[in-house]
C-alpha cells in the first residue's frame, strides 16, 4: 500500500508534465498545418486558373530538388517516412531547415500538379518545430522522441480532421505490430489540439456519413472479406510499384535536379495520354467515388504510377491522400465486379488500402469512424485487418521496425526495418505447400484427360 500511495503522486505529475506539453505541440502543429494548407490551397486556386499549368513541372520539379539537394536533404521524398526514420534513427532529431524547405518544396510539388499529400509535409513541418521546441528546454533523447511522435499524430488530426485516428497513427505507424501507449495520452491530446485550432482558422474537412446503410447477411460478409483481400492486393501493388520506381530513379546517376525534370516531363506525357485528374491531390475524384459516381475502371492503377513517378523523381509531398484516391477508385470498380454499393466499396476501400500499406490497421478502421460514421465500422475494420495481413512484411515507410510476424508460417526477423526484411516461408510450411501443389496439379492432369477421354 505504501509503495502505491508514493506511485500516485509520480504518475500524477507526469500526467500533468505531458498534458501541458502535448498541448504546446498541439498548438505549435496545428498553427504550422493551417500555414501550409493555406498557402497550398492560396497556391492551387491561382495556378489552377491556367489550363495547362502541369506544362510547368519539369521546371517545378527541377526547382524542388534544387532547393532540396542543397539546403535540406532530410526534406526528400514524403515527409512522414523522414519523421519515422529520425524517431528510430536519430531519436527525433530534425534539422530546423526541413521546416521551410519543406514547405515551399511541397507547395510548388502539389500546386502545379504533382501527384502526392498534404500530410507528410505537415508531419514534418510538425515533427521539425517539435524537435526545435524541444532543443530549446533541453529535453533528452527520450522526451524528444515522443514529443516527435505527437507531433505526427497532431500533423494527421489536423490535416485530415481524424483526431482520433490521427493520435492512434502517430503511435501506430512506426512499428508494425506494435503500440506505444506510453505516448497514447500526450499524441490525443496533441491531436484534440492540433485538430481544433485548424478548424478555427476555417480549414474544412471532408466528413461524408453514407446514405447506403449495409444490411448483414452471409453473403454480404464474405463479400467483405472477397474484398479485404482485394484491397490488400491493391496495397500490395502500390507499394512494390513505389519499391520499383525508386531503384529506377537510383539506377538513373545524374544530378537530382535534373532527374527531377526528366521526372516531370514524363508526368506531362502522361498527362496528356490519360488526363489531367491523376494530378495533384484529386481530390475531386476521391469524393465523386465516395458519392458513388461512376469512376474509370483503371483509375487506381494510373494513380499508382503518377505517384510514384512524382515522389522518386524529386517531387515532394506526402502519400496518404494519393492512397486514398487509389483506394476510393480500388473501391469503385469492385463494387462493380463483387454487387456492392459503390459508395460504400470505396469508402471501405479508402481505409483498407490505407491500412495495408502503412500497417495501421487500427488507426484505419477509426478514420472510417470519423469520416463515414459508425454503421460502415465493423465492415471497414474487417477489410483492414485483412489488407494489413495482405501485404505482408512491406510498407510505403521502408523505415517502420517490424516488431511481429503476420503468420506463423513466415520466417522474418524482427527489430529490424521493412526495408532490410525478406519474408520466408517456414521450411515446414514449405513442405507442405509444395505437397498441396503437386496434389492440385495431380488432379488437375486426371481432370483433362477424362475430359479427352469423353470427347474421344
Amino acid at each position: 500500500m505504501k509503495l502505491q500511495l508514493k506511485e500516485t503522486p509520480v504518475i500524477l505529475i507526469s500526467t500533468v508534465k505531458w498534458s501541458v506539453l502535448a498541448i504546446g505541440i498541439g498548438i505549435i502543429v496545428g498553427l504550422s498545418t493551417t500555414l501550409f494548407l493555406k498557402t497550398l490551397n492560396w497556391s492551387i486556386d491561382i495556378v489552377n486558373n491556367y489550363e495547362y499549368y502541369f506544362v510547368l513541372l519539369p521546371a517545378i520539379f527541377f526547382v524542388s530538388a534544387l532547393l532540396i539537394h542543397y539546403l535540406a536533404p532530410d526534406a526528400e521524398g514524403h515527409g512522414t517516412e523522414k519523421v519515422i526514420e529520425a524517431i528510430h534513427r536519430r531519436s527525433g532529431k530534425i534539422h530546423l531547415l526541413v521546416v521551410p524547405v519543406k514547405l515551399v518544396a511541397s507547395v510548388l510539388t502539389i500546386a502545379f500538379g504533382g501527384s502526392s499529400g498534404k500530410e507528410g509535409p505537415c508531419a514534418q513541418i510538425g515533427g521539425g518545430f517539435s524537435s526545435l521546441f524541444c532543443d530549446i528546454f533541453r529535453f533528452g533523447d527520450n522526451d524528444r522522441k515522443k514529443l516527435v511522435i505527437c507531433g505526427v499524430s497532431a500533423a494527421f488530426a489536423s490535416v485530415f480532421g481524424t483526431p482520433v485516428a490521427g493520435a492512434i497513427f502517430g503511435v501506430e505507424v512506426l512499428f508494425i505490430g506494435q503500440l506505444l501507449y506510453d505516448v497514447l495520452l500526450p499524441s490525443f491530446i496533441a491531436g484534440i489540439v492540433s485538430y481544433h485550432i485548424s478548424a478555427q482558422f476555417d480549414i474544412r474537412y471532408f466528413h461524408h456519413a453514407l446514405n447506403f446503410l449495409p444490411v448483414f447477411s452471409e453473403a454480404f460478409f464474405l463479400k467483405i472479406i472477397v474484398a479485404g483481400i482485394l484491397f490488400g492486393l491493391v496495397s500490395l501493388l502500390t507499394v512494390e510499384s513505389m519499391r520499383y520506381f525508386k531503384r529506377l530513379s537510383l539506377k538513373l546517376q545524374m544530378w537530382k535536379p535534373l532527374k527531377g525534370a526528366l521526372g516531370g516531363l514524363t508526368l506531362v506525357g502522361l498527362t496528356f495520354i490519360f488526363s489531367s485528374q491523376y494530378l495533384g491531390l484529386g481530390l475531386e475524384t476521391i469524393q465523386a467515388a465516395i458519392e458513388g459516381a461512376a469512376i474509370v475502371w483503371y483509375a487506381f492503377a494510373v494513380k499508382i504510377v503518377f505517384t510514384s513517378v512524382t515522389l522518386n523523381f524529386e517531387g515532394s509531398g506526402g502519400v496518404v491522400t494519393p492512397i486514398f484516391f487509389i483506394g476510393a477508385t480500388s473501391g469503385s470498380l469492385l463494387s462493380m465486379m463483387l454487387g456492392l454499393d459503390p459508395a460504400t466499396a470505396s469508402a471501405i476501400g479508402m481505409v483498407a488500402v490505407l491500412s495495408g500499406t502503412t500497417n495501421t490497421p487500427i488507426a484505419s478502421s477509426i478514420m472510417a469512424i470519423e469520416l463515414f460514421g459508425a454503421d460502415v465500422a465493423p465492415y471497414a475494420s474487417l477489410a483492414c485487418v485483412i489488407s494489413f495481413l495482405i501485404t505482408g512484411h512491406r510498407s510505403i515507410y521502408p523505415s517502420q521496425v517490424v516488431s511481429m510476424r503476420k503468420s506463423a508460417s513466415i520466417d522474418v526477423e524482427t527489430g529490424e526495418e521493412v526495408e532490410n526484411v525478406v519474408g520466408r516461408v517456414h521450411p515446414r510450411e514449405r513442405t507442405v505447400v509444395g505437397t498441396s501443389l503437386k496434389v492440385w496439379k495431380s488432379i488437375n492432369t486426371k481432370t483433362r484427360k477424362r475430359k479427352k477421354g469423353s470427347v474421344g
